[in-house]
């Protein structure tokens, strides 16, 4: 007879924290109406960081049938790997977009909002926005973004998204005056 024991395997979402995975699907098998359960196996994977840790199988399979007996020379024991999969976090990073009227002050907005799966606790980064528009136009609202210690941008899938500072034509009148210099001097006969 032939039967095969697969590894349990699982995916989880990066969050800083270690992760593992062990075990087995079944180890009980039914041939016909008799029931066969396998010993002597193991298999697991811990990781902490995203990407994929092997769950291989290890040990001797011995197969025992339901009174106990050992008929492990009845059985060809396959055997299927297991795997750890522990997921990039996918986080977007979106800069402020703003508009107002010109008044010959540069538009600027430094906040920056986070989104999607965000940073797992105790890591990020901090936001320098250099983004700004003094004359009538629109333009990017550009920042950059330095990761904190401690946070490894290999756990992320990070997307910066730019948004846009809009200066409009002011719709107000502004009125000035324009005086000619006066003067009142002595008439001496000279021009």
């Amino acid at each position: 007879y032939e039967i095969t024991v697969e590894a349990n395997s699982d995916t989880v979402l990066y969050d800083g924290q270690s992760h593992s995975v062990g075990g087995f699907k079944t180890l009980e098998f039914t041939v016909g109406s008799n029931k066969y359960t396998v010993s002597g196996l193991s298999a697991g994977a811990t990781g902490t960081d995203a990407g994929e840790y092997a769950a291989n199988i290890t040990g001797t399979a011995v197969v025992t049938d339901a009174y106990g007996n050992d008929v492990t020379s009845e059985f060809t024991v396959k055997t299927v790997n297991g795997k750890l999969t522990v997921s990039k976090r996918n986080v977007t990073l979106t800069s402020a977009t703003a508009n107002k009227e010109y008044d010959g002050n540069a538009l600027t907005d430094d906040t920056v909002t986070v989104s999607g799966d965000g940073f797992a606790d105790g890591e990020g980064a901090s936001y320098n926005v250099t983004g700004s528009q003094r004359a009538v136009g629109n333009s990017e609202n550009t920042f950059t973004y330095p990761l904190n210690e401690g946070t490894n941008k290999d756990n992320y899938n990070i997307t910066q998204t730019l948004g846009t500072l809009t200066v409009t034509s002011s719709n107000a009148s502004y009125e000035i005056t324009v005086e000619a210099n006066s003067d009142t001097v002595l008439y001496d006969g000279q021009s």
